[in-house]
């Protein structure tokens, strides 16, 4: 299956969090945080959103970083992804 987001809305796959610090520490599970780091997998068509012309700045394989709680996740073939709005997307990490 695929998954094709409408409107202003983005496909992310998060990515996995550090295991280890730059200094060489291993974090356990409860130290790790919740990586807000993201590469965009599919992205809607934008157009016309609440009266507003919204042209979609991200695009497939770019990697972003998200608001922490934004989106709605969603697993398909026991992936998981989240899918927010362009908006939630606070930057492209290139």
């Amino acid at each position: 299956m695929k998954l094709t987001p409408l409107a202003d809305r983005v496909v992310l796959k998060m990515t996995e969090a550090e295991e280890t610090t730059k200094g060489g520490i291993i974090l356990t599970g409860s130290a790790k945080e919740k990586p807000s780091v993201a590469e965009v997998i599919a992205v809607g068509p934008g157009g016309i959103v609440d009266g507003k012309t919204v042209t979609m700045s991200v695009k497939a394989g770019d990697k972003v970083i998200t608001d922490k709680y934004a989106g709605t996740k969603v697993t398909l073939d026991e992936v998981e992804y989240i899918i927010v709005k362009q908006s939630d997307i606070l930057a492209i990490v290139e």
